[in-house]
């Protein structure tokens, strides 16, 4: 280390107690050290004295760097213009990256990498001062950037070492570990004892080294003896200085600044100022060009960040956006792999259910505060953002740990680049409904009133205007509408199914904490968030499964309806995945004595229908229900649950309402209608048929029963009874003789049931 004072005692103490005071060679391999070691760094100059032009760095004098402790001939020009000679100081006697001049003669003078600067008195017309390579010297010795002497035969290397030099320096010298480049500071760890030299090597006992005769000079070639380019080992193939390519990055002599255009030593970019390099190529800095991100640049994605909840959240709403996964069969499998339960999973499933839900409304208010439309944005941008605005509009979670959880989860998707571009969208709009409050901000952006009463109550209740305008013209008036909007966009409570014979619904209400169901005799009611069901022990050991109370009153009205003969106990279901209702009419079936066949088209779901009803006396048969390989005029009881658009069960299957088109309906009408007919087929004359759907649109309820029953072309007839007296203690049923379940009546799916008995 350096003393406080700026001298330096370990180089002396070094140099004076090791048995080398005569002549040697630098850290380098090149210069000599013909004055006494112990010559303070401070002092003086000489010919040959190693402190010539040297000393404290930031001392003051002519033995100081800072000071004019070199003198150059008059009119020669240092690397950074400064007049050379003429006493003024020249910023201590170093070049711009700490190199120091040779002085008059061979002195020894280091630069900071350890090369020696060196007299002309032993060349061609002795130092010459002028501008080195860079700076558009012309003719004469030249001073690369550390102010080494150049000459045209023998030029320095960018670090300061005589190319020439290099030969003697590797085939006279025996290797000390290799350059290690930089300061010729010692070593931090050499404080005590044993003394070690620029590379790291003790310089104590050196009997293990060849001793070399130090006396002269006449160790380092001269310029007669010194090899030629071309011979010089290791450099030979070195290309000439006018054959190597220009660096972009270095001034060329025609683009080097003049002195009264080059800054001032402590100005920013000044070349006095800068910090002397200590390994590497020199004139360029330390770290990589353009080392920091360019505008726009994002970090690599990686997978979401951010809460456990949330991030399962945004897990459902990639899956339904991608694969078009159904909400209801992602979710528990992705509460499992995120070890959700209990409160999280309720928190996971509010905010995935929820956001699906009011997408309509999300988006509406996301564009409002977006400079472009939705369709330009990404679409996992698009997500989060939806999570984001679900937490601001419709729940009481705080501003700052919405839009901080949401920008999170972008951030480690997208990059910051996009979590900046989404935090900006949330905090306006966090902005927004902290003036105006979030209802009054939604409510302002729906349709007037008076000119789209539906529209409005549409928007207002997250709903597409035209399943706003179904749910009015089932309900047969607007004043309804609201109250049905409104409670099929809440949350839905849990329905839990007590398969007949195996457990009863008040056993599985003690074991599951929920309550028994008001209208069903097996119906379990869980409150909303109750996790993930499937972990329940009554459902994993097969004593209940999910259906809704509405699914388990058709089913029931069906299995209670007259019948003008005896009931033989065959049973059909002719749509029956997944197996829910299959479930149930299989186990009433059971008690009965009876038989049920199960008729599904698609294989995955007739294996599920197997896998629901194991134990259970039905058969499954994989089969389009319209052509069954079933008998005619053989069952008593036909169950029609026919495909449809859903629209009754929304609140259970949140994306639903925002994938289906109008257009879906007459698609699925003539299929409803050919499905009936079948099962009107299958029906013994006096059976009863329930044509079922989950959905409350006319097209796809009345309208398909009308038709049929008014036509007698059809190989078979039948009639249209009244299903009310079949749902004992269920109000609000209307006038008959359907029946239509709705979520603000019975707290049901919007289930559309009609019972048909077959005449001829």
């Amino acid at each position: 280390m350096s003393d406080p004072e700026g001298g330096r005692p370990e180089r002396e103490e070094r140099a004076s107690g090791t048995g080398r005071e005569s002549r040697g060679r630098d850290d380098r391999g090149s210069g000599d050290r013909s004055a006494p070691r112990s010559a303070d760094r401070q002092g003086g100059s000489g010919g040959g004295a190693r402190s010539s032009g040297s000393g404290d760095r930031r001392g003051s004098g002519s033995g100081e760097r800072r000071g004019s402790g070199w003198a150059p001939r008059s009119g020669d020009r240092d690397d950074r213009g400064g007049r050379s000679g003429s006493g003024r100081p020249d910023r201590g006697g170093r070049d711009d990256r700490g190199g120091r001049p040779g002085g008059d003669g061979r002195s020894g003078v280091r630069d900071d990498r350890g090369a020696a600067g060196r007299s002309g008195g032993d060349r061609s017309g002795g130092f010459r001062g002028g501008r080195d390579d860079r700076a558009g010297a012309r003719g004469g010795d030249r001073r690369d950037d550390r102010g080494g002497p150049r000459r045209d035969a023998d030029r320095r290397d960018d670090r300061g070492g005589d190319r020439g030099d290099r030969g003697g320096f590797r085939g006279d010298r025996p290797e000390r570990g290799g350059y290690r480049g930089g300061s010729d500071r010692p070593d931090r760890s050499d404080r005590d004892g044993e003394r070690r030299d620029d590379r790291g090597g003790p310089r104590g006992d050196r009997g293990d080294r060849p001793q070399r005769d130090r006396s002269g000079a006449g160790d380092r070639p001269q310029r007669s003896d010194r090899p030629d380019r071309g011979d010089s080992p290791g450099y030979g193939d070195r290309p000439q200085r006018s054959d190597r390519p220009q660096r972009s990055d270095r001034p060329q002599h025609s683009d080097r600044p003049r002195r009264d255009e080059r800054p001032q030593p402590g100005e920013r970019g000044g070349y006095g100022d800068r910090t002397p390099r200590t390994g590497g190529r020199q004139g360029r800095p330390s770290g990589p060009r353009n080392s920091g991100p360019p505008r726009g640049r994002e970090n690599p994605a990686g997978p979401p960040s951010g809460d456990p909840a949330r991030s399962a959240a945004f897990e459902l709403l990639t899956a339904v956006r991608e694969r078009h996964a159904y909400a209801n069969l992602a979710l528990p499998g992705i509460l499992r792999r995120h070890r959700l339960r209990d409160r999280d999973a309720a928190l996971a499933t509010e905010l995935g259910y929820g956001t699906l839900r009011a997408q309509g409304q999300l988006d509406a208010a996301i564009q409002a505060c977006a400079d472009r439309p939705l369709h330009r944005i990404e679409g996992p941008l698009v997500d989060a953002m939806r999570l984001g605005a679900y937490q601001l509009l419709r729940m009481r979670v705080p501003e700052h740990a919405a839009v901080a959880t949401t920008v999170d989860i972008v951030r480690g998707i997208a990059g910051t680049a996009s979590s900046g571009f989404v935090n900006a969208i949330l905090r306006k709009m966090a902005e927004t409904v902290a003036e105006q409050g979030a209802q009054d901000w939604l409510t302002s952006l729906a349709p007037d009133e008076q000119e789209d009463p539906i529209g409005r109550a549409a928007f207002l209740h997250a709903h597409p205007k035209w399943i706003g305008q179904a749910f009015a013209d089932a309900l047969g008036s607007r004043e309804e509408l609201p109250a049905a909007l409104e409670a099929d966009d809440a949350r839905p409570v849990v329905h839990l199914l007590a398969k007949p014979g195996d457990i009863s619904a008040e056993e599985l209400a003690l074991v599951t904490g929920g309550t028994e169901a008001p209208y069903s005799p097996y119906g379990v009611h869980l409150e909303p968030g109750s996790g993930d069901v499937g972990e329940l022990d009554a459902v994993r050991e097969g004593l209940a499964i999910v259906q809704d109370e509405g699914s388990q009153l058709v089913a029931l009205a069906l299995a209670r309806a007259g019948l003008q003969s005896a009931d033989t106990g065959r049973w059909l279901d002719l749509c029956a995945g997944p197996g829910g209702k299959s479930v149930l009419l299989g186990g009433l079936a059971a008690i009965e004595g009876g038989t049920l066949d199960a008729v599904e088209p698609a294989e995955h779901r007739a294996d599920l229908v197997r896998r629901a009803v194991d134990g259970l006396p039905v058969t499954v048969h994989t089969a389009d229900g319209r052509e069954a390989p079933l008998p005619h005029d053989t069952f008593d009881r036909v169950l029609v649950d026919a495909p449809c658009t859903g629209l009754g069960a929304l609140r259970r299957r949140p994306e639903a309402r925002w994938r289906r088109t109008p257009d879906d309906v007459s698609a699925l009408a003539k299929l409803q209608r050919e499905l009936l007919l079948a099962g009107l087929r299958h029906a013994r004359i006096g059976g009863v048929v329930a044509y079922v759907t989950c959905s409350p649109h006319l097209s796809e309820t009345v309208g398909v029963i009308g038709g049929l029953v008014r036509r007698k072309d059809l190989g078979v007839t039948a009639e249209w009874i009244d299903a009310r007296p079949y749902l004992e203690g269920v109000p609000q049923l209307g006038e008959g003789p359907s029946v239509q379940l709705w979520p603000h009546r019975q707290g049901t799916d919007a289930m559309f049931l009609a019972l048909l008995r077959r005449t001829a």
